[in-house]
């Protein structure tokens, strides 16, 4: 194998947050949201050197047990190449610890960051293919890598034997705007998954598969809105969201009236955020949101974000 020339500048890759689940699509939808992390990374002479603005500040501290730069020794060793040192520089805008897919965010960008300072040979020997399975390996699941990478609207799944991840992004509705409810305090993702069973009824399953593929159809077009209704309806859940109300008691209840006031609302991945989705001329508007959130007697800052189209890029 040819060995690397590494690059003599830095390059910086951006990262969309996410909101996976959207509902009934656990483990399996995801959509990424106009809020952003950044990683500058370099290689250097030795070493490990690192530098965190923004959330995680006080992560800068764990050395090679960071996030993003055991996603950076993952996509290397997948590379077949060690730089001989790192010099790191990570500014985040996701929130950690809320749903928001701070963890895929920090992996991808990781990730993508090895492979572009490879150069030419990080895409040939680490294809976007390869590089979604090896961020989900390490993320645990698909959903959140996948829509971070790709950007939009995304269906994870694992194909083969092995159950290797692949995805397929969709094109979400134009105008479709995405409202944040963030509550004060974060709750880690393994807590919020501890609450979940082993098993679940069929019926509820059998629930779950409709109003997932009603979701797909709404949020691409291809189901007609004529009211809120439909996407209520399409994004109801009864595979997760009901196991975890004792975990997070004020979402379950925000989500509850911001339905009652027939606004599509989810937990945000694995929670504590909420999302609501709001699609013009169909559902209320983001003020009727923030009106909901401030009569609910907790406080949440609440935040009108895009669709990221994008997903992850590079440059440099």
């Amino acid at each position: 194998m040819t060995s690397v020339r590494w690059p003599d500048g830095a390059v910086t890759v951006r990262t969309p947050a996410t909101s996976a689940n959207l509902g009934p699509g656990f483990d399996s939808l995801g959509l990424a949201l106009s809020l952003h992390d950044e990683v500058q990374a370099e290689v250097s002479g030795g070493g490990l050197r690192i530098d965190v603005a923004g959330f995680g500040e006080r992560t800068a501290r764990f050395g090679e047990g960071h996030l993003v730069v055991r996603a950076m020794r993952a996509a290397f060793g997948a590379l077949g190449e060690q730089p001989p040192g790192i010099a790191l520089r990570c500014v985040n805008a996701i929130p950690h610890g809320f749903g928001l897919g701070s963890s895929a965010a920090g992996i991808v960008a990781g990730m993508l960051a090895a492979r572009a300072l490879c150069g030419a040979a990080g895409m040939d020997r680490l294809p976007d293919e390869a590089l979604l399975g090896l961020a989900a390996e390490l993320e645990g699941h698909a959903d959140n890598v996948a829509a971070c990478l790709a950007g939009g609207l995304t269906i994870a799944w694992g194909a083969g034997p092995a159950g290797a991840a692949r995805c397929a992004r969709l094109e979400p509705l134009p105008g479709l705007t995405p409202v944040l409810c963030l509550p004060a305090v974060p709750l880690a993702t393994e807590a919020a998954r501890q609450v979940l069973p082993m098993s679940v009824p069929h019926a509820d399953a059998a629930k779950n598969a409709a109003r997932a593929a009603l979701l797909v159809a709404a949020l691409t077009g291809e189901a007609e809105l004529k009211d809120a209704e439909l996407l209520l309806d399409a994004t109801r859940d009864f595979l997760h969201q009901p196991y975890r109300v004792s975990s997070m008691p004020a979402t379950a209840s925000l989500i509850g009236a911001l339905r009652d006031a027939g606004i599509p609302a989810v937990v945000s991945g694995a929670g504590p955020a909420a999302l609501a989705l709001v699609v013009p001329g169909v559902t209320a508007d983001p003020a009727a949101v923030a009106a909901v959130a401030a009569q609910s007697g907790d406080a949440w800052t609440v935040s009108v974000l895009e669709v990221d189209r994008d997903g992850a890029t590079v440059r440099g």
